[in-house]
């Protein structure tokens, strides 16, 4: 089934849904982290703050029973441009499917309801104003369309018992992010029909959709568009808010020898070649020096430390999980990639074909856009050992966002 809108409703009045009504418990603390300060301002303000783009008319909170005084104290310092779109708060419901229907239900009873919807949780606060804009386009151009970024982890899929039934294959993965966007109409009739039909269970509205018979698109997510769930969020969160960030660069290098084979592995890429590269592992140079550098953004030793090639469950190894260790590593400092800067030394194979392959390949396993990897190839004028076709190098530059230490 089509939600998409006819081609003369160029100019639709969008509403937004702020999803604020869960307890939040998970990130300490002695409020629900949707109330909690993030510099100088509450979680729930800097959500509002970020929908409140030009293209947003109506802003719909819900709210949890009992949360009215704890909400009028969140938005009373929001400029009076952002506060006079907002509607009086609405109570939400037991689950996150209920609440949003009851932010629905405000917005069909008010004097407009809305061409287009927003339904964007308040614990993502760092929502950018492109990310709005996009989320706006396509659901004016496909009605249905939700955010996503590529899935870094591999995914296991188990059953009662805790056993691996099966590891989906994660290039067709999308871990789904809000704002999600729609036909208004569209969206508030799934969500009257799910409920009427007695199915609560759906964690989102891309699911309510799905289920009743809509076609969902997913556009480019932002990995800074992050959810706050834990304390270690929230940590990070203010650091960044507060200015408590500090930034690091690592550097890393890396060389494999050719061998006989028909195939190199660079960035993550298979490229046919009349040579192969020599290693403990797939050899892949480029994905060695960006671990190297990662880990030394993070100062967290080295890539022979953490996988040495001594210990055989390494043979053969596919580089992307090394790449993708240090990046969790990364994540669980409270960090971020900020660039990603590799230069390949070879006379040959040719990078330059398979450059954008390669910097969607590692974007894909560090969760970052393609905008911030770069990949370089150069030759050394026919000098030592990569000039001679003896092997190749590369050599990698890693800029993280860190909490700033003692």
């Amino acid at each position: 089934m089509s939600t998409a809108a006819p081609s003369s409703n160029e100019h639709p009045t969008v509403a937004a849904v702020i999803v604020a009504a869960g307890s939040g418990h998970r990130a300490g603390g002695p409020l629900p982290k949707q109330y909690q300060s993030l510099g100088g301002e509450t979680v729930l303000a800097c959500s509002i703050a970020a929908l409140s783009q030009p293209g947003v008319g109506t802003l719909a909170c819900v709210i949890a029973a009992g949360g009215e005084a704890l909400y009028d104290e969140a938005v009373a310092g929001l400029p009076e441009t952002v506060a006079r779109r907002l509607l009086p708060p609405t109570v939400g419901g037991a689950t996150r499917q209920a609440s949003v229907r009851a932010g629905l239900e405000a917005l069909a009873a008010s004097a407009s309801p809305p061409d287009l919807v927003l339904v964007h949780d308040a614990a993502r606060p760092f929502v950018s104003a492109a990310l709005v804009d996009r989320a706006i386009n396509r659901a004016l151009a496909f009605g249905a369309a939700v955010p996503g970024v590529p899935v870094v982890d591999t995914v296991k899929r188990v059953d009662g018992r805790g056993v691996v039934v099966d590891s989906p294959e994660r290039g067709a993965l999308r871990a789904v992010q809000t704002p999600q966007a729609f036909r208004f109409a569209a969206l508030l009739d799934a969500h009257r029909r799910a409920a009427e039909a007695g199915r609560v269970d759906l964690t989102d509205d891309a699911a309510v959709m799905e289920w009743a018979g809509h076609e969902v698109h997913v556009f480019d997510g932002e990995p800074g568009n992050v959810k706050l769930t834990t304390a270690q969020d929230m940590a990070r969160a203010r650091a960044e808010a507060e200015g408590m960030l500090e930034t690091r660069v690592g550097a890393g290098y890396d060389v494999h020898a050719f061998t006989d084979g028909d195939a190199v592995m660079l960035g993550g890429v298979r490229i046919p070649h009349d040579r192969a590269l020599a290693g403990h592992s797939d050899a892949d140079v480029v994905l060695h020096a960006l671990t190297d550098a990662v880990l030394g953004a993070l100062a967290d030793g080295d890539i022979g430390a953490h996988f040495p090639p001594s210990d055989p469950q390494w043979r053969g190894a596919s580089s992307d999980r090394f790449l993708a260790f240090a990046v969790e590593r990364v994540r669980a400092r409270g960090g971020r990639i900020l660039h990603l800067d590799c230069t390949v030394v070879c006379e040959a194979p040719k990078v330059g074909p398979h450059r954008d392959a390669m910097r969607e390949r590692i974007a894909s396993i560090c969760g970052v856009s393609a905008g911030r990897v770069a990949v370089k190839a150069t030759t050394s004028e026919q000098l030592g050992f990569t000039g001679r076709r003896e092997g190749i190098a590369a050599h990698a530059t890693a800029t993280l966002s860190l909490p700033a230490e003692d």
